[in-house]
């Protein structure tokens, strides 16, 4: 097992790279990516880093050489021959071959396309331009790379005993999650913190310690590189990039009330299974749910990403009961700013009414809250976007307005076609 705090010590990042791969990658991002590649290749967009907690200054933390020597390394990286025979070869959700040869022969050529990176005061303008399919990569090793770099600016002024004494408090705090967790019957988790994890070593550890810990319980991770090479199952659907776009895209208020349905109905064309999960809050889980055709509701379940979780899975099964379908036969999965109590609270009160599970993120991978002066390690809340689609801007509504995306005039004319009412903010932890 690697020593971190010793790697950390030591660390160059010319043999360290934040970013060793482009499968250093969730796995909804290549699920989406083939997707787009087949539905929408002409479909150009432009992604934005989004610093939520403004109070975390990066261009004052973060040395812009740096930043982009690690941005330019993540340029020149492709496919090793190995990924490419995992990805199609291995078994994903009980099926082979799941990434078509045509998108498999486009992505061992590609290489990721340029950046525009801008010091605007204490925050970086980090953009990036290009055909759908090609620019959506960037997210994911976007975030990961400021996420790291943020929490090396605080480990650059630690000597070797305070780092060793940091990673073994974190360790312990990681362990005894693990334990409270362990307790649960019947649970199933998830890691999905690849996108704001403190470090790709530190994202590693914590399967490590998931696998050891929880066994059967842990049904693998979001990170497909770490799934590669731990063995364990790669897990991921979708994501609210795709209606958003699909929205951005609609000529008229009727298509853009049909574009959320429209992703779906081609996602139904290529998933079936366990991928064909609903994620239904991009603009209000309500309203999506009441105007949604009936096939949908034969679907496996609903991920619960924003709003209050408890609030959100009552309305899905009261969904599901009112288009005939036996709620106890689905799943929902949670996965908005979870940590143990949550965790706990929200099997323990639908266990037994449906089938749970849980994507654990940013306070798996990421909670080093309080074990540095300052708190100048805790997570915080960054994100990377897609902000127009064919020079038409994005919209993300969200069942928590807190997280609402977009320019003013166009999330109310969203909020009057999709009929969307007063909203309860929720504070965004991260």
């Amino acid at each position: 097992m690697v020593d971190i705090a010793t790697r950390v010590y030591n660390h160059k990042w010319k043999i360290d790279p934040i970013v060793r791969s482009l499968i250093d990658t969730d796995f909804y991002k290549l699920l989406m990516c083939q997707s787009v590649f087949r539905n929408k290749p002409q479909t150009d967009v432009a992604f934005s880093l989004i610093n939520r907690s403004n109070h975390v200054p990066l261009a004052h933390l973060i040395d812009e050489g740096e930043l982009r020597e690690q941005l330019d390394h993540i340029r020149s990286l492709s496919l090793s021959r190995g990924e490419s025979t995992w990805l199609r070869g291995n078994m994903f959700y009980g099926k082979r071959q799941m990434f078509r040869s045509d998108f498999m022969e486009w992505f061992e050529n590609m290489r990721l396309p340029p950046y525009h990176l801008e010091r605007k005061g204490d925050q970086y303008e980090l953009t990036f331009e290009g055909k759908w399919h090609e620019v959506m990569l960037w997210e994911i090793p976007a975030l990961a790379v400021l996420m790291e770099l943020r929490s090396r600016a605080v480990l650059n002024h630690m000597r070797r005993f305070e780092l060793q004494v940091l990673y073994a408090r974190a360790m312990t705090r990681v362990w005894e999650k693990i334990e409270r967790l362990g307790s649960i019957d019947g649970l199933g988790i998830a890691d999905f913190g690849t996108r704001r994890r403190h470090s790709f070593l530190w994202q590693d550890w914590c399967v490590q310690a998931m696998i050891e810990g929880l066994g059967e319980s842990f049904t693998g991770t979001s990170n497909c590189l770490i799934a590669m090479r731990r063995e364990v199952e790669a897990i991921g659907t979708n994501a609210h990039e795709l209606p958003m776009v699909y929205s951005a895209l609609a000529d008229t208020d009727e298509a853009l009330a049909q574009a959320p349905y429209d992703v779906l109905s081609d996602w139904h064309d290529e998933h079936e299974g366990n991928l064909r999960i609903i994620l239904p809050d991009t603009y209000g889980t309500k309203g999506f749910l009441d105007h949604a055709p009936d096939w949908l509701a034969g679907w496996t379940g609903i991920r619960i990403d924003s709003g209050d979780p408890a609030a959100g899975a009552a309305v899905a099964i009261d969904w599901w009961t009112s288009r005939g379908e036996d709620p106890k036969q689905k799943r929902i999965i949670f996965s908005d700013g979870l940590d143990v109590d949550k965790i706990k609270e929200l099997h323990s009160q639908f266990s037994e009414r449906t089938n749970i599970s849980f994507g654990w993120g940013t306070l798996l991978t990421n909670d080093f809250r309080g074990l540095v002066p300052d708190d100048a390690l805790a997570p915080f809340s960054l994100v990377c976007k897609a902000v127009s689609a064919n020079g038409r801007p994005t919209v993300k509504l969200s069942d928590n307005p807190e997280k609402a995306m977009g320019p003013a005039e166009e999330i109310e004319r969203y909020k009057r076609v999709f009929g969307v009412g007063a909203q309860k903010p929720i504070e965004v932890i991260v």
